[in-house]
């Protein structure tokens, strides 16, 4: 891209947007406006897409309400959303999810969760190594 635009849009590119990957369960905080009040509302479901780069990077989260899929697209660095909370990461090997389209029910939302037993075994491992030491004493 041209460097003076991203001279320009620079300032307005959000630096702490949680990291999150195409099929993360997310929750996206927006804000909406109803009259002269101000709420937020809470959309969640799972991140079928990112697409873009800089200001103009975006993101498409699927969800499931009343038996119809549901997308919507969220512009990542929106200044009408709050924050962006992960609800669980997945292991996907495809940067985009289309083909969730096509699949009605559970496996809509079947996504093979991120593995975490070897970091829990590591982590007790070491746990166990700094406890030895000390009981030796």
């Amino acid at each position: 891209m041209n460097p003076i635009i991203n001279e320009i849009t620079s300032a307005q590119v959000k630096k702490d947007i949680t990291p999150f990957k195409v099929g993360d369960g997310v929750r996206v905080h927006t804000k909406v406006r109803e009259g002269d009040k101000e709420r937020v509302q809470v959309y969640s479901g799972i991140v079928i897409a990112r697409k873009g780069h800089g200001i103009h990077e975006s993101f498409t989260v699927r969800r499931i309400s009343y038996g119809e899929g549901v997308e919507r697209v969220f512009p990542v660095n929106s200044p009408n959303i709050e924050k962006i909370e992960v609800e669980r990461e997945s292991e996907i090997m495809k940067s985009r999810l289309y083909y969730l389209r096509n699949r009605t029910g559970k496996a809509a939302v079947a996504i093979r969760e991120k593995d975490r037993s070897a970091e829990i075994h590591a982590a007790k491992v070491a746990a166990a190594a700094a406890a030895a030491p000390a009981a030796a004493n």
